[in-house]
């Protein structure tokens, strides 16, 4: 399914040559941004903690600036989102419990927001973007993890 999707966001977005910095990002490009930077970068977002890991592990994707930057804000984003869920889960069965399970009829939609974020940031990262994501970003820089 992640190929399918790669494969849909390519074709939509099938530019050659080299992404620059798009205006209003905080971060320089260091060197070029390949195809396979892009590449590398949606999949750390959409498939989570397992590319993530595999570029920061790997000795040629660690060392290319943007591959490195969107995994480990990939990683942190899925901390969040893991946090996120943990929270909807305790609120998700309090009130489906105090409202004798009606409410669980439309609470559900709460387990689906993390994967808002996920896709959209993935596309931008996909699209060569330095992708700022508010909070998360500055706190990743602050512990020198950016």
């Amino acid at each position: 399914m992640a190929a399918l999707l790669c494969g849909a966001i390519r074709a939509l977005y099938s530019q050659k040559g080299e992404v620059t910095m798009t205006q209003g990002s905080s971060n320089p490009p260091a060197g070029d941004v390949t195809d396979n930077d892009r590449l590398m970068a949606l999949l750390a977002y959409i498939i989570g903690v397992i590319v993530p890991i595999i570029i920061l592990v790997s000795e040629e994707n660690k060392n290319r600036p943007f591959q490195r930057y969107h995994a480990v804000q990939s990683l942190g984003l899925w901390v969040a989102s893991l946090i996120y869920s943990v929270l909807a889960c305790i609120v998700y069965f309090l009130l489906s419990t105090i409202t004798l399970g009606l409410l669980g009829f439309c609470l559900w939609i709460l387990f689906l927001l993390p994967l808002v974020p996920v896709i959209l940031y993935g596309i931008k990262a996909y699209q060569g973007e330095w992708v700022v994501i508010p909070v998360l970003t500055d706190f990743l820089k602050k512990q020198g993890w950016l």
